[in-house]
């Protein structure tokens, strides 16, 4: 007779707590790995949780591969990223039937951090910079990974990565500065509908700090993300993450005792030091001998584990998806959808009716990227590849060039030669020639033209045997440093080092500037001249640049700039004035600028896998509408955006909801091949439901497809509020002069907003603004509507520091290590506001505050340097965490106030002030 844990028709809950009865702690403490062993005596397999699937099976081989996550939310369409979340969860299940140990059923994806600064080196793993857009695309693929059974998950998918997680740039240390209003209005609405439709069953957190706290510590995971969930969520940490809670992040002393807090916190599965799981485990061993961690604890952990793992049939007879097969792996319908994806994508930024193209006969392609598909760190390895000139080649002559700049290097000494077989590049009589690849940012690769492979690094020598950058640690890519007379020395990127050259002529990498080798380069033949003589003989010219996914921003590393790689801008000019009928086609993983000026037609799509070249020509030549729309701020330059680390977004105007600038391309912008007219529009608010109608219609030449966008204003508010707010949209697809009508309804709770004085959403009442179009700045029609909500009254009694209104020089930063927040002052001076503050006639009041310093802080009405002094707190010298409370004395003040608290001097720590207290 089975045990019980193995009997599918006893509910879920009894059969975890079976199995869980019948293992020791020991065997328990041995599930808490990424790693889990096996429980041999109980027929437990070894379980791995982390298979990455973020646009398709990644890591394990030729998978099928679709277009960047970030491209995928361009089509607008959730049920096609569902069908890919499904196509992918087949492969992956396939992979797993035949090599369980190599492709575990927990996947990491998907990505749901918005995206709220395009510099971020991850920007492609996300949807979109939109917190209601990317919880719908999210939910829509992780619902595809999970499956339709509603017993059994296909794959167990992983929401990444929680919180406020938008840089690289010293990722592990950064502290992400997250108001009261900025966590539940925009960053954690993100993470919400995927779990709650219970299509995610897993979370990881991140890597930063979150208002002074490491992410994978944050009472959110129990008090937010737990609560949220129908069942158990499981809850892994990033790879080495655990260890920098320690290490980098320094906010225990030692192991143990941090690992004990990630395991109270809700860290189920410690993704550490690869497979070797004994070094963690012998950490959680300890916490449990210090008394650091209860054996409950444990179980919570170990539920979760078992949870998922039931749930994906692991312990039953049989499962719904035992016959899937390698087979399914790139299979026809798999290559059809992502064609389908790749297709659906494609957003056209620019067009003066050039095209779709007509009356060609042979097209020139041109640039770096029109003959070869790039894979990104997460996408998988390409079953075949169908570049931009192999798609226009199956309907149209083509001619073809990369337009990159073709040189010799010399010194001194001699020119630098390739060695035929790939072997080290080194200094010898005879000029060898060399083809520059400019990926911005400063960043180049150089490709022998004599073996066709890329220059790299391996032990500090230069060899050529590449096929162009690629790997974790990128050892293809250059800097250029200008050196008198014309000179360049070559510093390698990944190292730091500049190239050099040994004894016997080989180049290697050195430590010493001042050891570098000399270069001169020169060009033997332009990639610009020979783009213009190329696109001059064609009846068309598609010049496809764009950015490499490996160089110049991805995972560990940020962007500095949004710009095209100049050399690719100057052939876009060259062209442009050789062949008045020019595209610019880019395929990058973030927005651009550009320098080039009127380009006739710009159409952008993230790499789009496998099917970019048959999509790409479908769209180019009008077989298919372009009918994908941005999903994040194209800005005119980096210029407009707000420091990287700063997540404030509604105090820094960032993003599409608070941005007063004019982008370049606004959020939701795309154009057709037709156009489309508004009318009609009706609004009307009943208290529970705000409903909205438009009439669309196609008022253009051709059948076309228009994404019908609503957006809302709120017009009057206690606070800042955003200029425009998606809240729903519709994709119509229209035969000339076909109208139709196109309906919202909007609950009114949807339009809550945080109150930081009740600490908790409330609808107010005012006035609001309907708009509906095309984008978020092209809104065609409008129309008011009142809401019946609260009046928001002054503040009384108690004040958390974090739950002001505005502020200057201020940190977020942890109260206490379990749970808590506070302010911190960057520089004396600093300020914090609270308005419309009752004072009521309190003659005391209570601050709980501290620094390692002392010092001091005022509290001050209406002005921080020349408001009223009501009260003055000197502050303690206290440790970290050892804030103390102290009692001042209130200068007559009735009624309602706008309250300064101004620190007087730096690093001075508030948590809160109770005017409740002294009364």
């Amino acid at each position: 007779m089975h045990e019980p844990f193995r009997d599918p028709e006893i509910p879920l809950h009894d059969r975890i707590a079976d199995l869980s009865r019948r293992l020791t702690l020991e065997e328990k403490v041995g599930l808490l790995h990424q790693y889990q062993a096996p429980v041999d005596r109980l027929g437990v397999a070894a379980f791995r949780t982390g298979t990455e699937a973020l646009h398709g099976l990644a890591w394990s081989g030729p998978a099928t591969v679709f277009p960047q996550a970030v491209g995928l939310a361009s089509t607008w369409d959730p049920e096609l990223v569902r069908r890919v979340g499904e196509a992918t969860a087949d492969e992956v299940l396939a992979f797993h039937h035949k090599d369980p140990t190599g492709a575990g059923r927990n996947v990491w994806a998907p990505v749901v951090n918005p995206l709220r600064d395009p510099r971020w080196g991850r920007n492609e793993e996300g949807y979109s910079e939109d917190p209601w857009l990317t919880g719908l695309m999210a939910a829509a693929y992780a619902s595809g990974l999970r499956g339709s059974d509603p017993h059994v998950l296909k794959t167990a998918p992983t929401l990444k990565h929680f919180l406020a997680y938008n840089n690289e740039t010293d990722r592990c240390v950064t502290s992400s500065n997250v108001p009261p209003r900025v966590l539940h209005e925009y960053e954690l609405p993100a993470f919400r509908p995927a779990i709650e439709q219970g299509a995610a069953v897993a979370v990881m957190p991140s890597y930063n700090l979150v208002n002074g706290r490491p992410a994978h510590l944050s009472p959110l995971i129990g008090e937010v993300l737990r609560a949220w969930a129908p069942d158990d969520i499981l809850v892994v940490s990033d790879a080495y993450a655990p260890g920098n809670l320690v290490t980098l992040q320094g906010f225990h002393a030692d192991p143990a005792e941090a690992y004990a807090h990630a395991i109270k916190a809700g860290l189920d599965s410690f993704t550490q030091d690869d497979d070797r799981a004994e070094a963690t485990l012998g950490h959680i061993r300890e916490a449990l001998r210090r008394g650091l961690l209860t054996e409950d604890d444990v179980d919570a952990a170990v539920r979760h584990l078992l949870s998922i793992r039931f749930r994906l049939g692991e312990f039953d007879p049989a499962t719904p998806y035992d016959h899937v097969t390698e087979e399914v792996v790139n299979c026809p319908r798999h290559q059809e959808l992502a064609r389908e994806a790749a297709r659906r994508s494609f957003v056209l930024l620019e067009n003066d009716g050039l095209l779709p193209l007509r009356d060609v006969t042979t097209v020139a392609v041109i640039g770096q990227l029109g003959d070869t598909l790039m894979e990104d760190w997460y996408s998988g390895t390409l079953p075949y590849a169908v570049t931009a000139r192999a798609g226009l080649a199956e309907r149209c002559a083509t001619v073809f060039c990369e337009g990159v700049d073709r040189v010799t290097m010399t010194a001194e000494a001699g020119h630098v030669a390739a060695d035929p077989a790939g072997g080290p590049l080194s200094l010898g009589a005879e000029p060898g020639r060399f083809d520059v690849f400019d990926w911005g940012g400063g960043a180049y690769a150089l490709r022998a033209a004599a073996t066709g492979r890329f220059v790299s690094v391996d032990d500090g020598v230069l060899v050529n045997d590449q096929p162009g950058p690629n790997g974790w640690e990128v050892r293809q890519t250059f800097r250029m440093e200008e050196r008198p007379r014309g000179a360049v020395a070559l510093r390698h990127i990944s190292t730091g080092c500049y190239v050099g050259v040994a004894g016997d002529g080989t180049l290697r990498l050195v430590d010493d500037a001042d050891q570098a080798l000399w270069l001169v380069l020169d060009v033997v033949r332009s990639g610009a001249e020979q783009a213009a003589e190329l696109a001059a003989t064609a009846d068309a010219a598609i010049v496809v640049v764009g950015d490499h996914p490996l160089v110049n921003g991805r995972e560990t590393e940020d962007r500095s700039t949004l710009a095209l790689a100049p050399a690719q801008d100057a052939v876009v000019r060259a062209v442009l004035a050789a062949n008045p009928r020019t595209v610019m086609v880019i395929s990058s993983g973030y927005p651009l600028t550009w320098a080039a000026s009127g380009v006739p037609a710009v159409l952008w799509s993230a790499h789009g896998g496998q099917e970019y070249g048959h999509a790409l020509a479908e769209v180019l030549l009008g077989d298919a509408e372009p009918g994908g729309r941005l999903t994040q701020t194209w800005y005119r330059s980096e210029q407009e955006l707000p420091d990287l680390l700063d997540y404030d977004i509604i105090t820094a105007d960032a993003t599409y909801m608070y941005f007063r600038g004019i982008p370049r391309y606004p959020f939701g912008h795309g154009l057709g091949y037709t156009d489309f007219g508004y009318s009609g529009l009706a609004v009307a608010c009943d208290g529970e439901t705000v409903r909205a109608e438009v009439t669309v219609t196609n008022t253009g030449p051709r059948e076309g497809v228009e994404v019908v966008q609503f957006y809302t204003h709120q017009q009057r508010s206690r606070v800042k509020q955003p200029l425009r707010r998606l809240r729903g949209f519709e994709k119509v697809r229209l035969a000339p002069g076909e109208s139709r009508t196109v309906r919202l309804d909007l609950p009114v709770r949807e339009l809550a907003c945080w109150d930081v004085t009740s600490g908790r959403f409330v609808v107010e009442r005012a006035p609001h603004r309907l708009m509906v179009g095309r984008s978020a700045t092209d809104l065609r029609v409008a129309a008011r509507f009142e809401v019946d909500g609260e009046t928001i009254p002054p503040r009384r009694g108690l004040l958390r520091a974090v739950d002001h209104d505005e502020y200057d020089a201020i940190t977020f930063t942890a109260s206490d290590r379990e749970r808590g927040e506070a302010v911190t002052a960057d520089t004396e001076g600093a300020w914090i506001l609270f308005r419309q503050v009752d004072l009521g006639g309190a003659a005391s009041c209570l601050a709980v505050l501290g620094s390692t310093e002392g010092g001091m802080i005022t509290l001050r009405i209406g002005d921080p340097l020349y408001g009223k002094p009501i009260a003055t707190f000197p502050v303690p010298r206290t440790g970290r965490y050892d804030l103390h409370a102290i009692a001042a004395s209130l200068a007559a003040a009735r009624g309602v106030h706008d309250l300064y608290v101004v620190f007087e001097n730096e690093g001075v720590t508030l948590s809160q002030i109770d005017f409740g207290a002294g009364t």
